[in-house]
C-alpha cells in the first residue's frame, strides 16, 4: 500500500495567518499570512443577509444553507422515481461511508439531532440540484448514543450522499440546525459538485450543492508495490510546492496541466534539484471560488488559489484532477494516488499541509456545509453567546479539545493516504500565541523555524546584532529544541514561503506592493526583514542586479550549511518574482504559477548553484546530523582562527566542521558592507581547497568537478591560500575543502 508520510498539520493555537477587512463574506478570509504574524485586521463578516451580496444570490436554491431566520437557503428538489432500497439497522462504527458486507454502512455522529434524513444523488440529478432519493432513519432502529447509522445492501456505483440534519436552533446555545441544508459528511471521501477548476456551476453559482461519494468494494488502485520510503528526516530537502501552480503555465508544455498527472510528468525537476520531499499545499477539497469577485487591477477574478478553507479533510481537491468528476471521484483519487506512487518511484517523499485550525464555514455568518450543521458546538469553539472564537483568522477556529474532533483528527491521519505520518507544526496563532520551540511535541513534532527565518533574514542583510543568534540557527537552533530532547531535524529551516516574499523578491523590495489584491495595499505582512539591495523593483542597475544574485546564493548556502531540514519555496530556485507582492493568496495567474521558461534561462545561473548546493548537502554527512554538534566538531572562528566576535557590530561568522566524507569544510559569512581578509586555520599536512564563492559569478559561484578550465580558477586562488588566507567580499559567504597537501 502507498502512502504519504508526512503531514504539516494547523490545530488551534497555529495560525495561517491574518485576515484583511473585506466587504463581503467572499473576500473575508482574504490575507492568509502564515508566518511571524503579528498583528492583523480581524474576520469582519457583514452583520445582514443583504449585505452577504453575491455570495447569497448563488446560495440560493443551491442547497448550501445560510442560518434559520436569516435567508436560509431554499431547499433542493426531490425527485423519488424508481429507486427503492432496503435499509438495515447498520453499525455505529466507523464513522462515514464504507463498503461492506455486500453493502454500503453510513454512520454520522450529531449530539443534538432529532432527526436525520439520508439523501442520495445520481451525478446527473445532483448536477440539476435534485434529490434523487431521501431515506429518512429512524431514531429507534437507526441511532446508538449520539451516532446515526444505516445499512443500504447492494452495489452503488454511480450514488453520491449527504443528509439532511434536524433540531432546535438556538444560537446563543450553540446549536445551528438547519434542515434545509444538504450537509456533507466530514468522513465523505471524496466531494463531487463542480468539475472543473475555476468555472462556475449552473446559473453561475459559486456554491453548488455537493455531495459525497458512495463507496464501492474492490476500488482497488495498482501500487506496483511502492511501499514508504521511510527516508532518516535528518536527510530531507523539502520543496514546498502548489499542485496547479506548478504546471499551469504555458511553458509547462505538459498534457495535463494544473493537475496532478501534470505533476508526474514534471517530478524530474525535482530530482534535478535534489529534492526528496515535496510539501503540498492544501489538498483536500476546498472551493477556488469562494472569493469569487472581478479585480478590476488584474482584469481577471479573484481566486481562493491557496486553498487554505478546507471543506472536507477525507477527499483529495477533485478539480486537481484531470478526470475532474468523472467516475464519482474514484478517479481522482487515482490521480491522487498516481503522484505519491509516481513520486516515491523517485525517491521523493510526500508531506500534505492540513490544515485542522479552522474550516470554509467562517463565523456566524458563513455557508453551513458540513460541521456546523451537524455539531456546531463539538466541532467549534464557542464563546458563551455562541460566537465562534476565531483564533485562526479565519472565522472559526475547530475545536480540537472535544474528544469526536481528536478522533476526527487522528481517523483523517490513519487514513491510507498517511501512514505512520510525520508531524510538522506552525506553532503560532493569530490570538498572539507564539510557541516555536515550546510546542508541545512528545519527539515527535517538527516545527516550522519562524525564529531561524527572521534571523538569518536579517543577518545577511547585515542586520548588527545578530551574529550569535545566527550561529545558533547555523547549529539547528539548540535553543529552542535541545533542552526539550528534540533533535537538530525537528527543525524545518526555511528563509522564504508560499505566504511573504519569493526568494528574489526579498532581495529586490523594501516594502510589500500588494494593490493587486485589490485590498488597496492593506493586506499582508508589513515587517518583511527585506533588503532591496540599494534600489525597489525589477528594473534596476548592473550594481544592484549583482549583488541580489550574491545574496540570493548567500540565503541557499545559509540553508545548505544549516543542522536542521532545509525548504525551498517553488520558483525560488530559477528566481520567481511575484512582484512585491506577498500575499498572492488570490492570484489563479502568473503571479503564482511556475514559470519553466525562467527555469531554461537559469539552468547554468542560479538554478544551476541551488542543485550543487543542494547536492554538497547531500554528500556531507557533517551537514544533517542526527544530533547537535559539540566543540570536538565544530569550531568557531572570526577574522583569525579560533577568535570569535559575538559584540553588536559583527557581521562576520565562520566555523570549521570535520566531515567523515569530506575531511573538513571551512564556511564563513561576510554580512558587512567591506570585505574581509581572514586568516585559515591551519592544518599541517593539508591546505584550504576553494569550493563555493558567493561572489564570485555564475559559474564560478561553485567550482565543481566537471566545470570547465576549472584548474584554471582554482588557480587563481593559489596565491592566497598557499598563504593560508583569503579574501571574503562583501555580501558574500565561502566554502573551504580540506585535501591532503601535495607539496609536503
Amino acid at each position: 500500500m502507498g502512502s504519504i508520510q508526512c503531514a504539516l498539520i494547523n490545530l488551534p493555537g497555529m495560525s495561517h495567518g491574518c485576515v484583511a477587512s473585506s466587504t463581503d463574506f467572499r473576500t473575508c478570509k482574504g490575507s492568509l499570512l502564515k508566518l511571524g504574524v503579528k498583528k492583523a485586521h480581524h474576520y469582519e463578516a457583514r452583520k445582514s443577509v443583504a449585505k452577504i451580496g453575491r455570495m447569497g444570490a448563488r446560495m440560493e436554491g443551491a442547497g448550501v444553507g445560510t442560518e434559520k431566520g436569516a435567508g436560509a437557503a431554499v431547499g433542493v428538489a426531490v425527485k423519488d422515481e424508481g429507486l427503492s432500497f432496503k435499509v438495515l439497522k447498520g453499525r455505529p462504527l466507523p464513522f462515514g461511508s464504507t463498503a461492506r458486507d455486500g453493502g454500503v454502512n453510513f454512520a454520522i455522529h450529531s449530539t443534538r439531532a432529532t432527526s436525520v434524513t439520508l439523501c442520495l444523488f445520481t451525478l446527473s440529478d445532483l448536477q440539476k440540484g435534485v434529490v434523487t432519493k431521501k431515506i429518512p432513519l429512524d431514531p429507534l432502529l437507526n441511532k446508538t448514543g449520539d451516532v446515526w447509522h444505516a445499512f443500504l445492501p447492494g452495489t452503488f456505483e454511480d450514488l453520491l450522499y449527504g443528509y439532511k440534519v434536524d433540531g432546535q436552533y438556538c444560537a446563543e446555545e450553540g446549536q445551528r440546525y438547519n434542515p434545509s441544508c444538504i450537509l456533507l459528511d466530514p468522513y465523505a471521501k471524496a466531494v463531487i459538485s463542480r468539475g472543473e477548476y475555476g468555472v462556475l456551476g449552473s446559473g453561475g453559482n459559486c456554491w453548488p450543492q455537493m455531495a459525497g461519494m458512495v463507496p464501492i468494494p474492490d476500488d482497488e488502485f495498482d501500487w506496483e508495490g511502492d511501499l514508504p520510503l521511510k527516508l532518516p528526516q535528518r536527510d530531507l530537502f523539502i520543496y514546498e510546492m502548489h499542485v496547479r501552480g506548478f504546471t499551469n503555465h504555458n511553458s509547462s508544455r505538459v498534457n495535463y496541466p494544473g493537475t496532478y498527472l501534470g505533476m508526474v510528468e514534471k517530478l524530474e525537476h525535482l530530482k534535478e534539484l535534489g529534492v526528496n520531499a515535496i510539501e503540498l499545499m492544501p489538498c483536500q477539497e476546498f472551493n477556488e471560488l469562494e472569493y469569487y469577485s472581478y479585480n478590476p487591477v488584474m482584469g481577471d477574478y479573484k481566486m481562493n488559489f491557496w486553498g487554505y478553507s478546507t471543506i472536507n479533510f477525507f477527499s483529495p481537491m477533485i478539480r486537481y484532477a484531470a478526470a475532474g468528476v468523472g467516475n464519482c471521484g474514484r478517479d481522482a483519487i487515482h490521480e491522487f494516488k498516481m503522484l505519491v506512487r509516481e513520486a516515491h518511484k523517485r525517491g521523493i517523499e510526500v508531506l500534505m499541509d492540513v490544515v485542522f485550525n479552522h474550516t470554509a464555514e467562517g463565523n456566524e455568518m458563513g455557508p453551513t456545509l458540513s460541521f456546523r450543521g451537524l455539531d456546531n458546538g463539538v466541532y467549534y469553539m464557542l464563546a458563551p453567546r455562541g460566537e465562534f472564537y476565531n483564533y485562526s483568522g479565519c472565522g472559526n477556529t475547530f475545536n480540537c479539545n472535544h474528544p469526536i474532533v481528536r478522533r476526527f483528527i487522528v481517523d483523517c491521519l490513519r487514513c491510507p493516504r498517511y501512514d505512520d505520518p510525520w508531524l510538522i507544526a506552525e506553532a503560532w496563532d493569530i490570538g498572539g500565541l507564539y510557541q516555536v520551540g515550546s510546542f508541545p511535541h512528545w519527539g515527535i513534532w517538527s516545527e516550522w523555524n519562524g525564529q531561524y527565518r527572521d534571523i538569518v533574514r536579517q543577518f545577511i542583510k547585515g542586520t548588527d546584532g545578530l551574529a550569535g543568534a545566527f550561529a545558533q540557527s547555523i547549529c539547528g537552533s539548540p535553543h529552542l529544541y535541545q533542552e526539550g530532547g528534540r533533535k537538530p531535524w525537528h527543525s524545518i529551516n526555511f528563509v522564504c514561503a508560499h505566504d511573504g516574499f519569493s526568494l528574489a523578491d526579498l532581495v529586490s523590495y523594501n516594502q510589500k506592493h500588494n494593490l493587486a489584491n485589490g485590498e488597496d495595499n492593506n493586506d499582508g505582512e508589513d515587517h518583511n526583514n527585506s533588503w532591496n539591495c540599494g534600489e525597489e523593483g525589477e528594473l534596476v542597475s548592473l550594481p544592484v542586479q549583482h549583488l541580489r544574485q550574491r545574496q540570493m546564493r548567500n540565503f541557499i548556502v545559509c540553508l545548505m550549511v544549516s543542522q536542521g531540514v532545509p525548504m525551498l519555496s517553488m520558483g525560488d530556485e530559477c528566481g520567481h518574482t511575484k512582484g512585491g507582492n506577498n500575499n498572492t493568496y488570490c492570484h489563479d495567474n502568473y503571479v503564482n504559477y511556475f514559470r519553466w521558461d525562467k527555469k531554461e534561462e537559469s539552468k547554468t545561473g542560479f538554478f544551476n548553484f541551488c542543485c550543487l548546493m543542494a547536492k554538497f548537502r547531500s554528500e556531507c554527512e557533517s551537514l544533517g546530523l542526527e544530533d547537535f554538534p559539540t566543540a570536538e566538531r565544530l569550531q568557531w572562528h572570526g577574522h583569525q582562527p579560533e577568535t570569535t566576535d559575538w559584540s553588536e557590530s559583527s557581521r562576520f561568522v565562520a566555523f570549521t566542521i570535520v566531515d567523515s566524507m569530506k575531511g573538513e569544510l571551512y564556511i564563513a559569512f561576510n554580512t558587512s558592507h567591506l570585505p574581509v581578509l581572514v586568516t585559515l586555520p591551519t592544518r599541517p599536512g593539508f591546505k584550504w581547497q576553494p569550493l563555493v564563492d558567493t561572489s564570485k559569478a555564475s559559474p564560478y559561484d561553485f567550482l565543481a568537478d566537471d566545470l570547465p578550465n576549472r584548474s584554471i580558477a582554482i588557480a587563481q586562488y593559489a596565491q592566497f591560500l598557499n598563504a593560508n588566507i583569503y579574501p571574503v567580499s562583501s555580501y558574500s559567504s565561502i566554502i573551504l575543502v580540506l585535501s591532503p597537501d601535495g607539496d609536503s
